[in-house]
């Protein structure tokens, strides 16, 4: 058995860890449209994202932080323990879904893991309905806004852009610099939250911590390990956004990255935490269909909706399975 201080550190550890593989995955939401539209170089593009989405939690608040520590299960119920549990079981479902190259949600998987690890830590009794009806609200209704503003915005585009010579692709690429940066500040603001919200409840579980107040420091090295984790890439991913849904010119860059920005900042400034993988997604989806919708290629859209089913139920009975021996191992804290 480990000391309480010692399981704490641990889940630090491995909260990092969980956003390291956030931003791994994610890297791709950003930098996919950018590259395949051959609007930035992968490099350039990897790195605007890995600065955006160090310094946006800083600029926008930890709304989401405090939903994702307070809002999903009874604070007083939450031990190290179940925090542990469930950010393993979300950091197991991220390997899986990278490896076969789907863009799931690492943010339904750590709700799910959050739900599962409390239920049998605590029972029904510990979950926070009010909450996680808004959390499920904001997942399911943002793909929903995702693809409808990708629609609309193309649709707007191609309407006022009409009769214009190719060399407007050229506006577009350029244009694709200030979207992109919008989106890597939203989903800075979103993603980064998560595992702030994470490492300050084990924070507070372990005694760190009198109440869920979110020091300075946890959000830089929560910003620090989603930022290096972008740097990496997610190249798995990356080609399925960027090339297998359809191929994507400068202009579909452009609608997606501005619609999939509004959805996820203006979700995150209400608190809200968002799959930004999905909204991306749909997003992508919208833009593609409002030209030809033969032009998007639904066979890996339903790849990707199987990944998004799944994620829930497995990664919930993941936390649920781990719960008792990640319990023996950390002593019950």
């Amino acid at each position: 058995m480990l000391s309480w201080q010692v399981s704490t550190i641990a889940l630090v550890a491995v909260a990092l860890a969980f956003g390291f593989l956030t931003g791994f995955q994610n890297s791709a939401n950003i930098v996919a449209t950018m590259i395949s539209s051959r609007a930035m170089s992968p490099r350039r593009a990897i790195l605007l994202s890995a600065i955006a989405h160090f310094i946006a939690p800083f600029i926008f608040g930890v709304a989401v932080a405090t939903t994702i520590g307070k809002d999903v299960v009874d604070p007083h119920t939450i031990t190290v323990d179940v925090v542990m549990a469930a950010v393993l079981s979300a950091i197991g479902w991220n390997i899986i879904t990278w490896f076969f190259g789907l863009p799931a949600s690492s943010t339904h998987a750590l709700v799910a893991g959050i739900v599962g690890a409390g239920i049998v830590a605590a029972g029904l009794d510990a979950i926070q309905k009010d909450g996680l009806l808004k959390i499920a609200f904001a997942l399911a209704v943002s793909p929903i806004l995702g693809l409808a503003f990708g629609y609309l915005g193309m649709r707007l585009i191609l309407f006022l852009s009409r009769g214009a010579s190719p060399r407007i692709n050229r506006v577009f690429k350029r244009a694709q610099v200030l979207t992109a940066t919008g989106l890597a500040l939203s989903q800075g603001t979103n993603d980064v939250q998560k595992t702030v919200g994470i490492v300050t409840m084990g924070l507070v579980a372990g005694g760190f911590l009198p109440d869920f107040v979110v020091p300075w420091w946890v959000v830089a090295i929560s910003a620090f390990a989603i930022s290096l984790g972008i740097a990496s890439g997610g190249w798995r991913i990356i080609r399925t956004l960027g090339a297998r849904l359809y191929r994507l010119r400068p202009v579909d860059g452009f609608v997606s990255q501005g619609s999939s920005a509004t959805v996820i900042l203006g979700a995150a400034l209400l608190g809200g935490p968002v799959s930004t993988t999905q909204v991306v997604s749909s997003s992508i989806m919208g833009t593609g269909s409002a030209q030809r919708v033969s032009m998007v290629r639904w066979g890996v859209v339903g790849e990707i909706l199987t990944a998004w089913i799944l994620t829930i139920p497995v990664s919930a009975l993941g936390a649920a399975l781990l719960y008792y021996p990640v319990s023996h191992l950390l002593g019950g804290t």
